[in-house]
């Protein structure tokens, strides 16, 4: 283990998006600044309780910014910070990867007797 209580970067990594919603946030804030529906929409499955419980993570750790318009209704929009782009940026690959390997994953989730929407819910 090194000084950080890190066992390597992975380990550092995991410590920030940890959980199956952080990345998926990552994902779809990488190319736009996005409103809170418009964000739920898009994940899908996520409940309003863990999505806000996450956003308010990621806004704690640097990685997103909310910007609240003080208006009513209410407005508020989510981007990422540009440390929150330099991971997004990392998890490009990643998605890369699962896309490619999109039908093998199905399988292994069918073989686990589980659904590829109940592992992403």
């Amino acid at each position: 283990m090194t000084t950080s209580g890190f066992n390597c970067g992975l380990d550092a990594a995991l410590a920030v998006i940890g959980g199956k919603w952080k990345p998926l946030i990552l994902f779809h804030l990488a190319h736009e600044s996005r409103r809170y529906g418009d964000l739920r929409r898009a994940i899908g499955n996520v409940s309003d309780k863990m999505l806000i419980q996450q956003l308010r993570e990621l806004e704690a750790d640097g990685i997103v910014d909310r910007l609240d318009f003080k208006e009513i209704p209410p407005k508020v929009e989510y981007s990422l910070t540009a440390f929150g782009q330099t991971l997004a940026e990392a998890l490009k690959p990643l998605c890369a990867w699962g896309t490619e390997h999109m039908t093998e994953v199905e399988k292994l989730m069918s073989r686990r007797g589980t659904s590829a929407a109940e592992n992403a819910a």
